[in-house]
């Protein structure tokens, strides 16, 4: 059995791993935000307590773009660095932010973690 390892990625994984990503964004975005299936006024009484703490949290990944800004952070540490791992949560969370109204940081920074990715792993010796 072969060992999981980040550094032998090939293009299948990432697009795999960002269409999986942007179909949970367009999801959240298209199936609970804008759906009206979250409660729209949390401080009324009787208003469901968990429901409301969800839409806060991704109410919050949003607002002032700190989706896009995270991507955008992992994206350069990723290609200053040259590190995968990196490269991997700025090339996840990038695509979440470009469907989660982050589009501006959240762009640069895919690229930047999808340059990063598509270059060929460094052989150990």
């Amino acid at each position: 059995m072969k060992p999981n390892n980040l550094a032998n990625t090939t293009w299948v994984s990432i697009a795999l791993s960002g269409f999986a990503v942007l179909g949970l964004a367009v999801g959240l975005r298209y199936g609970l935000l804008e759906n009206g299936l979250l409660p729209r006024d949390c401080d009324a009484a009787g208003a469901p307590v968990l429901a409301c703490g969800f839409k806060w949290a991704l109410v919050q990944s949003f607002l002032h773009q700190r989706l896009g800004i995270a991507g955008l952070v992992f994206g350069l540490a990723a290609f200053a660095l040259a590190r995968r791992r990196l490269a991997w949560a700025g090339w996840l969370l990038g695509l979440a932010g470009l469907v989660l109204y982050s589009q501006d940081y959240a762009a640069v920074g895919s690229l930047l973690s999808l340059l990063v990715l598509a270059r060929p792993a460094q052989q150990h010796r």
